[in-house]
């Protein structure tokens, strides 16, 4: 992503404190494709390096022909530095190497980097590093390389990257003040932008740049079609037929009320046992997030998972506006067509606010009685998050979940303004990025 427009990406600062690790380990950055994983690893270099080396696995060549003739990382460092016509230093230069799933080799010598030269700064960006990893039964040796994950902007840093004064309000926000009104206002106007755009980088920038909404669009119904080119590179031919049928299967799957994925819809017929594969490679890929049920409140909330029952979220908002060709007017005029589909849209924002934050929530429910979107564990205690599309709520199934499990604080995110009052936090959509500080608090 090479623009004019500087983005704002919070993950940097994680960069910067893996940087100073005094047991600092190779960097393993993944993501969906397109979400900014190399430029953020460029952007890191600049910043923080005196220099900065990039290597591309699957475009040169030569640089692979170098992880395959040798093991050693110095020797490795040596040859790169050669080719590139740069110099390596440690702790001076950044080495980036990106497309690393496309090199078993590669891969492997992250270990030796670790045991052999932690002197060097080595980083890696990796797309379909999970399904690559799935697909040839690779594993990365225990314990060597240090994991992040860069998922699209968040509404937080949709607005740090274009709207300073709003930002700043949302990051300095106390959990014992309600927003001023007039400014409650202003952020659910941009949240409803964010909505229309997304979080995919060349999108915001678009919108930044232009704010002309069918550029934005031009952009985001290209990366919808280029995601199934990927299908082919790490899938048998079987594969790729079933992983593009639950992909296009994603608008009616999100479209139910209830929202539960059923392997029904992908085509009459289907089978659990014939589409696991699939479904298990978008995840891998980051297109999409699935999020298990429960029906027990009960530590640790991952052992009481249901994993026949779950539901599938896409990876950005913006795409998934287009994945059911709802245009920009729908959206910022909140019309009819967009009643029908703001549940769905607005739960996939919060989940993915909640992704961001470090937490694999579980949405919990109760027969056909009650159902609530999310559970988190933080803390050492289980809060349950009800989202709401609107400001008029009603927590019915809320309130049952609290009736029948104890729980010290629950959270209702809706465009109510922002509240505490007996265990029940008011989060406003607005500040969701937030969560995290104020469950602290």
């Amino acid at each position: 992503m090479d623009n004019n427009t500087e983005l704002k990406r919070f993950l940097l600062n994680e960069m910067i404190q893996w940087k100073e690790k005094r047991k600092r380990k190779p960097l393993v950055l993944q993501g969906a494709r397109q979400v900014g994983k190399t430029w953020l690893l460029k952007k890191f270099g600049s910043l923080c390096f005196d220099n900065l080396v990039v290597v591309n696995i699957d475009k040169d060549i030569s640089i692979r022909e170098v992880f395959e003739r040798t093991k050693d990382p110095h020797r490795l460092v040596e040859q790169i530095s050669l080719i590139k016509g740069q110099p390596i230093l440690p702790e001076k230069t950044l080495l980036v190497i990106d497309e690393i799933q496309d090199s078993d080799e590669a891969l492997n010598s992250l270990k030796y980097f670790k045991e052999d030269a932690p002197e060097y700064a080595v980083a890696c960006a990796g797309s379909l590093l999970g399904v690559a990893m799935k697909k040839k039964n690779r594993s990365f040796p225990v314990g060597m390389v240090d994991f992040m994950t860069l998922y699209p902007l968040s509404f937080h840093e949709f607005l740090a990257s274009h709207d300073e004064r709003l930002a700043n309000i949302v990051s300095n926000w106390k959990v014992e003040d309600a927003l001023p009104e007039i400014i409650k206002e202003e952020l659910a106007e941009k949240l409803k932008v964010h909505l229309v755009v997304g979080g995919m980088p060349e999108a915001v920038v678009d919108w930044i740049e232009t704010h002309d909404v069918r550029e934005v669009d031009e952009t985001l119904n290209n990366i919808l079609k280029a995601y199934p080119l990927d299908f082919s590179k790490y899938a048998s031919p079987s594969e790729m037929i079933r992983i593009g049928q639950v992909w296009d299967s994603m608008q009616r799957q999100l479209a139910k009320d209830n929202k539960k994925f059923r392997y029904a819809d992908i085509q009459k017929g289907a089978r659990a046992r014939e589409y696991e594969v699939a479904v298990d490679w978008l995840c891998r890929a980051g297109l999409v997030h699935k999020v298990y049920n429960t029906q027990t409140a009960r530590f640790p909330l991952n052992a009481y998972k249901d994993e026949s029952a779950f539901k599938l979220y896409l990876n950005d908002v913006g795409l998934l506006r287009r994945m059911f060709h709802l245009d920009a007017t729908t959206i910022m005029q909140e019309n009819r067509l967009f009643t029908e589909f703001k549940g769905v849209i607005t739960e996939n924002y919060a989940l993915l606010s909640i992704l961001r934050q470090g937490h694999t929530p579980l949405y919990w429910s109760s027969g056909n009685q009650a159902e609530v979107e999310f559970l988190l564990e933080s803390a050492n205690r289980i809060i349950p998050v009800e989202v709401k599309s609107k400001e008029s709520v009603q927590a019915k199934s809320l309130s049952e979940f609290r009736k029948k499990n104890e729980t010290e604080l629950a959270i209702r995110m809706s465009l109510r303004n922002l509240q505490l009052r007996d265990g029940l936090l008011n989060l406003p959509l607005m500040l969701s990025d937030r969560m995290n500080d104020y469950i602290k608090k």
